[in-house]
């Protein structure tokens, strides 16, 4: 019986004891007011992506990446966008809501 329960228990370990791994994103909506779209460059935990906002329309993007904190390069210059927000694009400059 305490051989039953030795077993059991070194079963139920790597359960209790495997790291789990939250996935870094950030979630953005946004409404592009532009006729265009728009391409631009993110980074996020290091690393750069490229990120597209579909002309005229409301929508949202998910960023995949180290970190809930990206930065969007635009020719207005660099903006940082926490995971959740929401942005307007005009004349291809982002403005957070």
């Amino acid at each position: 019986m305490k051989k039953a329960l030795i077993l059991a228990a070194f079963a139920f370990m790597p359960i209790f004891f495997t790291p789990t791994i939250s996935e870094a994103k950030v979630y953005i909506s946004y409404y592009n007011k532009d006729s265009q779209t728009h391409k631009f460059k993110v980074r996020i935990g290091g690393t750069d992506k490229e990120v597209e906002f579909d002309n005229s329309r409301t929508s949202s993007v998910t960023i995949q990446g180290g970190g809930d904190v990206c930065v969007i390069e635009t020719k207005c210059g660099k903006v940082e966008v926490k995971d959740g927000a929401k942005i307007e694009i005009k004349d291809g400059c982002i403005k957070i809501m």
